[in-house]
């Protein structure tokens, strides 16, 4: 167990290394992952499912005490990123296959790597998980429905497919993980200590897996899916600053919001476009490229607003706070 609890705590401080290290390797040799493609909707799953394992009671109890905050960031998260994609495809005059990807990484919620970074970054960790939770929650609704109306001008969008398809990768594995850890109690601790490293697993294989299908898309578009994929992760990191400072939240709470809207369920969006979009192939591209970024600027975000809050913000106060 000690072991299994040393890889967990390897694999959480090195994801993004590994992410870029089994992309590379999938990029040149994809005969190695490609066949996790197939498994798209488990991957997710057990990510998911590792979620509702870390799901406590006091993750609920924010969400009661602070429905204010928690409010900010959802409606933040779904406005200014799908609004966002929407606006980057019209601007660049994107075809339906590139469209659709970037506006499904766009009405997807918030990421569960967003706890991690937002911790890194010495932000407010709780209001992070309960808008996490929430935007999730809300996804089987909120995301088809946002997709419906902002893909429609491009592609044919089916409704009730895709929202069965969320319900069945995010709500299920989640509700299950919350089921598990209450009824087996302190029974399931061994499971919830390494459940994140289950979930980088499975994460880190499907972004390798997309990376290996797509490689021929990515010779061919992956350069400007990439730039929009940046420009839409700077969009939400800088819009969540903006719109914390405006709402008066503390330096804390605006960097959990800047970084729970400018990272995305990109997982989903992948499963999204496998499931529903499966005659636009490089629908997927997008997603798996925001998980690789997003990982990467995230770590650069979080260093930057760590650094500045020991510069700028009294010693006595960043130890209260933390």
């Amino acid at each position: 167990m000690d072991m299994l609890l040393s890889i967990n705590r390897l694999l959480s401080k090195y994801v993004t290394a590994l992410i870029l290290i089994l992309s590379v390797c999938a990029y040149f040799e994809p005969n190695y992952f490609a066949w996790a493609i197939a498994y798209t909707p488990f991957l997710l799953g057990v990510a998911m499912f590792g979620m509702g394992l870390t799901i406590q009671v006091k993750d609920i109890d924010c969400l009661i005490k602070r429905p204010r905050d928690i409010a900010i960031g959802v409606i933040a998260q779904y406005t200014i990123m799908p609004l966002g994609a929407w606006a980057l495809c019209h601007i660049f005059q994107l075809s339906p296959e590139m469209a659709i990807g970037i506006i499904l990484v766009g009405c997807c919620p918030g990421g569960t790597a967003s706890n991690v970074i937002t911790y890194i970054a010495r932000g407010d960790v709780a209001l992070s998980v309960g808008m996490t939770s929430v935007s999730t929650l809300l996804a089987p609704l909120v995301t088809p429905l946002l997709i419906f109306g902002l893909a429609g001008a491009w592609v044919d969008v089916a409704l009730l497919p895709m929202m069965m398809t969320v319900v069945k990768v995010i709500i299920l594995p989640i509700g299950l993980g919350v089921l598990a850890q209450w009824g087996a109690g302190h029974r399931i601790e061994p499971v919830r200590q390494i459940s994140p490293m289950l979930s980088i697993i499975a994460i880190v294989l499907l972004i390798a897996a997309i990376i290996a299908t797509n490689r021929h898309n990515i010779v061919l578009s992956g350069l400007l899916t990439l730039g929009l994929v940046c420009l839409h992760n700077l969009l939400g990191l800088v819009m969540g600053l903006v719109i914390g400072r405006v709402c008066g939240l503390s330096y804390d709470k605006t960097t959990a919001l800047a970084i729970e809207v400018g990272m995305q369920n990109s997982g989903l969006a992948v499963a999204l476009a496998t499931a529903n979009f499966a005659i636009n192939p490089l629908a997927t591209l997008a997603g798996a490229l925001f998980s690789v970024w997003h990982n990467l600027s995230g770590a650069v975000f979080a260093a930057f607003r760590r650094h500045h809050l020991a510069q700028h913000v009294p010693k006595r106060i960043v130890e209260a706070d933390i």
